[in-house]
């Protein structure tokens, strides 16, 4: 009898979040999404079925954002996915953007000064289709700065700076929200 192959899911840039048990929790110095070696040296191509960064890939430039999109294509299985979530540039809140913009000073527990891009619903999904996956949207503001979200569930990653799990944004009224996608590897 075949043993059943393990779901191997990951957390990329973990920081001090253990927000999901059973995944394996990893720091850029460790696993750096740029660094192909890294990836060689922990994973095999086509083993992963989850990535999930939080607040990792606004760190990155657009390029370097496609480029980190490939490299993790490589090591997930057919239908696996990356729940990426960003800072969101529609959000329509004038003192968040300024702690999250490109050299922002961020909150002192979310430093932004090394941030490189504010990206909206439509650039990251720019960004992940054309490294070959399909976007799903799962939080974001729309170009108006309406806030939208699409059912998910947190056992498929969760991203503590949310709507759905930040007790910041509880209630009526959003603080700080992301814009939260699973970008699917087709085929």
């Amino acid at each position: 009898m075949n043993k059943p192959i393990k779901d191997i899911k990951i957390v990329i840039g973990a920081g001090e979040y253990v927000n999901n048990p059973g995944w394996i929790h990893t720091q850029e110095e460790e696993l750096n999404l740029l660094d192909e070696n890294t990836w060689q040296n922990r994973f095999a191509k086509s083993s992963l079925s989850a990535i999930l960064a939080e607040h990792v890939w606004e760190h990155l430039t657009y390029e370097e954002g496609l480029e980190g999109a490939k490299i993790c294509w490589e090591y997930l299985k057919p239908s696996g996915y990356i729940r990426c979530a960003v800072p969101d540039g529609y959000f329509p809140d004038e003192s968040y953007q300024e702690i999250v913009q490109v050299g922002g000073p961020g909150p002192i527990e979310y430093p932004a000064s090394s941030h490189k891009i504010v990206h909206n619903y439509q650039t990251l999904t720019k960004m992940f289709e054309t490294a070959g996956y399909e976007v799903k949207l799962l939080e974001y503001c729309d170009e108006q700065g309406d806030f939208r979200q699409n059912e998910r569930n947190g056992q498929d990653g969760v991203i503590f700076r949310s709507k759905k799990y930040d007790p910041r944004n509880q209630g009526d009224e959003l603080t700080f929200p992301s814009l939260i996608v699973d970008a699917v590897k087709s085929g």
